[in-house]
């Protein structure tokens, strides 16, 4: 099938490439889009050699599937007009993540919305995706009814221009020069700080209101109380979260962990006596999320504490849209439907 990638020089778009190769994905024809900048220029993909093309004036991407993952401005202008010519355009942007028109999806938790879709899938906020991994099974099993939630977001989360800097910023510290930031608003070297999003009036920033809204539309859980700190830290990539849960039904660590290793895209990490438990230098990757730490929360009897780390490059973006792709293509409904008036 004709596949087309949106953003092709970005981190999630040279995550996809990969992805696209290893996992065998039936391409006959594949398109690289980039900015009006990097039209013109090559791209390397194993043997083959691919010219990166603007975006054309008329929608037409001449694809069955469009990964989307150039930004949500670029989602918000274009996406429907992609869709209109036939194609199935799964955006890694948060452009269309709360539009009813359009499921959001994880394979894992909630495929089946995906044949729902008009022409435009949304693929879930990185955080997001790795908390439903592991709170997901355990919300089928216990009925999930409020989390707090701290996540610890690597840099590769702000793309490539993240890694640099925190590449760029540890050369100059070590050095004992002053690090200069430039794609953060503050340090990031050997320094952690509130998620770099709008904060808005009610305290919360932009990325703590998407693990909760998201999580609820996934869920279909519109009464789910969550309250979320994110927070930025000088990891390249994976981020982890550190989750307390609690449910509709008392939960045993017992019974916690029985359902988690049964669960799929999840790996247990709980080894107690030698102290290791899930870490973004191992979840870096890695297809799965790893989930550990578990225990019963101290504060609330039959409720649950634990910690998962993901990459969320991979799982978090690039790997969850051509899962939800594979799904389709095995439900023989991967060409989007024609839209309505």
């Amino acid at each position: 099938m004709r596949v087309a990638i949106v953003g092709a020089t970005g981190a999630v778009g040279q995550e996809l490439l990969a992805l696209l190769a290893e996992r065998d994905f039936p391409v006959t024809e594949l398109t690289l889009y980039a900015s009006s900048r990097s039209a013109g220029k090559t791209l390397t993909v194993g043997d083959e050699t691919y010219t990166l093309r603007a975006l054309p004036e008329d929608g037409n991407l001449r694809a069955d599937v469009v990964f989307s993952s150039a930004g949500g401005s670029v989602s918000k202008a274009h996406a429907w007009r992609w869709a209109e010519h036939g194609a199935l355009v799964i955006d890694n942007t948060s452009a269309w993540r709360m539009d009813p028109r359009v499921p959001l999806v994880v394979p894992e938790v909630n495929a089946e919305a995906a044949l729902s879709h008009r022409g435009v899938i949304a693929n879930p906020n990185c955080s997001t995706i790795i908390a439903l991994l592991a709170l997901a099974p355990l919300h089928r099993a216990f009925g999930l009814t409020r989390a707090t939630v701290a996540t610890y977001q690597a840099v590769s989360g702000a793309g490539a221009a993240g890694i640099d800097e925190l590449r760029a910023q540890t050369e100059a510290v070590l050095a004992g020069e002053a690090p200069t930031p430039q794609k953060f608003a503050h340090p990031i070297a050997f320094n952690l700080f509130s998620h770099d999003s709008a904060v808005g009036e009610d305290g919360y920033n932009v990325e703590e209101r998407k693990l909760l809204l998201e999580s609820r539309k996934i869920l279909d859980a519109p009464e789910l109380m969550l309250s979320a700190t994110c927070v930025r830290v000088p990891v390249f990539r994976a981020h982890s979260e550190a989750i307390h849960a609690e449910f509709a039904r008392a939960v045993t660590l017992e019974g916690a962990l029985a359902v988690l290793r049964a669960a799929p895209g999840v790996r247990v990490v709980d080894d107690r006596p030698n102290n290791h438990f899930p870490m973004p230098l191992e979840a870096s990757g890695r297809d799965e999320v790893l989930v550990g730490r578990l225990r019963e929360d101290a504060s609330r009897p039959g409720a649950l504490a634990l910690f998962v780390s993901g990459d969320q490059i991979r799982k978090g973006a690039a790997l969850n849209a051509v899962q939800i792709a594979e799904h389709l293509a095995r439900q023989g409904a991967l060409r989007a439907r024609e839209l309505s008036a």
